[in-house]
């Protein structure tokens, strides 16, 4: 019977050394630490598109002339290689690379990277020869003004026209680097020509400026269609896409690798059962003592608690992640907040570019000259002015002359302090876009009291020449609306970026006159309501709910900024932006809706 005892309580105790060998082996199975290199990949694999989109802004910032130095175009490349090393090295030691699968996910992603890298340094090569031309070109054609100035008066007319093309074609050349088209590049070519006849009236002390301004013309008119190109294949390349396929690989690597994990667990759950009952049963028969037992439960409370002191842990790590996330979160909306400034500030530039050319302009061909020719004769006769003014055909002709010279000059004055005026306010709108960054950092909105048909003209004259050239005519409907409570720069960001969209929508319309419908009346007393209509291609019903997404544009040239932030500032004033459409081909209707908030009348 003994015998019989002892051979149980061996087989029990061979029983319990397999379980706890067993129970042992799970748990180092299970006791992985891929969950960690999980989440260190992808925040590698986070930091390179990170990288990529601050890769693709620095791009854009050059194509507009922001920045002239091409450093910040190799420096996330450089980064984003090391991160890549980094990222290889880690699956490497994971054996992770040796799969078909990550293997073609990873050469998807080198060879995208090195297609883009090329492009971006056939970009570099090609914008630098443009930015050199453009900036260029008020020199090479203050170089053909100056001397124009400085010939006879016999061809007055005819220089003065001269004049007037050779400034219009250099006008087309800068436009045609904001807005490229097959009709621009048109215009520039037969300017061209235009200028190629005119050349062979001139001295031959003026061929070699104007062989220079020409030369620099038709460089713009072939490498900017080269340079925009450029930009669309940088932007189709699906750098983005192939690391999200390697983050996607990368999750279900871990999917896999928790379910493995599970069953581990389970496994455990099984064993550790089949375990403390072979414990308890060999404990009755071989102790059957409270020792025993107290020795039992102590060792028992001793597990439990590294098994808490694990789960705090897993939720210290847990919460790192978390903070993690977030600093991520919130590095990727400050960067979209600066594509949304470029965008609106790049809107503004062209009204500036206008107005600081059209006082150029006024100013070269100032009605001024013709005082000190008068002052000329005056001082050829000073010892018989009276005599010269009262006898003489030309001194008969002078007390007229400068009193239409009088009136001439402050015609000119007026002018030109009309448009420094609508100047300053181009420029104190685009301060106000700036300074628009602090809002998103708690900074206060700044509401003061506006008229709205004031602030709608504002608008359409930072549009003004881009509607003239477009031939389009504007219909206004103001309503009788009192003075509001507003956010001048957020409204006026808002009506500038409907209406240059307007006037693109309107830009293939060649069977029927161009109308831009601007409206301005108040709904149901409490509700301040703007809108703007066009008779343009319209909107399809598919892209009605992605309107205002955030980088979508039906524009080839388009970048899906503009209506996204105007959406945006219209929330931010407690309002909302809509549009509508019956259809392509049929206009589009854009309506601001915001609490009407009226100016109190002192009493």
């Amino acid at each position: 019977m003994k015998t019989y005892h002892r051979r149980n309580l061996a087989l029990l105790g061979a029983v319990a050394v397999l379980l706890a060998s067993t129970l042992l082996f799970l748990y180092l199975k299970s006791n992985s630490q891929e969950t960690s290199t999980y989440a260190e990949s992808r925040d590698l694999i986070g930091r390179i598109k990170q990288l990529n989109a601050q890769w693709e802004t620095e791009i854009l910032k050059s194509r507009i002339a922001i920045s002239h130095n091409y450093d910040p175009l190799v420096a996330p490349l450089s980064e984003m290689t090391r991160l890549w090393q980094r990222f290889e090295s880690m699956e490497s030691n994971h054996g992770r690379n040796d799969s078909p699968t990550w293997r073609a996910s990873h050469d998807a992603y080198l060879s995208a990277i090195q297609e883009k890298t090329r492009l971006v340094e056939q970009f570099k090569s090609h914008n630098a020869v443009l930015r050199n031309s453009l900036a260029f070109l008020p020199t090479a054609e203050d170089d053909i003004q100056q001397p124009l100035t400085q010939l006879p008066d016999e061809d007055k007319l005819q220089l003065q026209n001269i004049a007037t093309d050779t400034y219009d074609l250099l006008l087309s050349s800068l436009e045609f680097a904001q807005v490229t088209s097959d009709d621009r590049a048109a215009d520039i070519l037969l300017g061209l020509n235009k200028l190629g006849v005119n050349k062979q009236r001139l001295p031959e002390q003026l061929h070699g400026p104007i062989d220079i301004l020409s030369n620099h013309i038709a460089l713009i008119l072939r490498e900017q269609p080269v340079v925009n190109r450029l930009l669309e294949n940088i932007e189709a390349i699906a750098v983005a896409e192939r690391l999200d396929d390697i983050t996607g690989l990368l999750n279900k690597d871990q999917q896999q690798t928790d379910a493995i994990d599970q069953r581990y667990h389970f496994y455990m759950l099984v064993f550790s059962t089949l375990l403390v009952l072979v414990l308890v049963y060999l404990a009755i028969r071989l102790m059957r003592s409270f020792g025993e037992i107290h020795r039992v439960n102590k060792e028992l409370q001793t597990a439990n608690e590294v098994l808490e002191q694990r789960v705090e842990e897993r939720t210290r790590e847990l919460k790192d992640t978390q903070s993690e996330l977030l600093d991520t979160a919130r590095q990727a909306g400050m960067a979209e907040i600066a594509t949304n400034v470029l965008h609106n500030v790049g809107n503004v530039l062209n009204s500036v570019n206008i107005s600081a050319d059209l006082v150029t302009r006024r100013l070269r061909s100032s009605k001024a000259q013709g005082l000190g020719k008068a002052m000329q004769l005056i001082n050829e006769h000073q010892s018989d002015l009276g005599t010269f003014l009262t006898q003489n055909e030309k001194g008969k002709l002078l007390p007229g002359y400068l009193n239409q010279l009088v009136e001439a000059i402050a015609l000119e004055q007026q002018g030109m302090t009309e448009e420094l005026a609508q100047l300053s306010k181009s420029v104190d709108h685009i301060k106000d876009i700036v300074a628009t960054q602090q809002s998103y950092a708690g900074a206060n909105n700044l509401v003061e009291p506006l008229y709205i048909s004031e602030l709608l003209e504002d608008a359409l004259r930072m549009n003004a020449g881009a509607l003239t050239r477009h031939h389009v005519t504007v219909v206004k409907e103001y309503g009788d609306v009192p003075q509001v409570m507003g956010d001048k720069h957020r409204l006026l960001l808002i009506l500038i970026n409907l209406i240059s969209n307007a006037k693109y929508a309107m830009s293939d319309l060649s069977n029927r006159a161009r109308h831009i419908t601007l409206g301005v009346k108040v709904v149901e007393d409490t509700i301040l309501q703007i809108s703007v209509k066009d008779d343009g291609e319209g909107i399809a019903p598919e892209n009605m709910t992605r309107i205002f997404a955030h980088g979508f544009t039906t524009r080839k040239e388009g970048h899906g900024f503009g209506l996204h932030s105007c959406a945006l500032a219209a929330i931010e004033m407690n309002g909302h932006l809509t549009a509508h459409s019956d259809g392509p081909g049929k206009g589009a209707l854009f309506t601001l809706q915001i609490p009407l908030n009226p100016v109190m009348e002192e009493a």
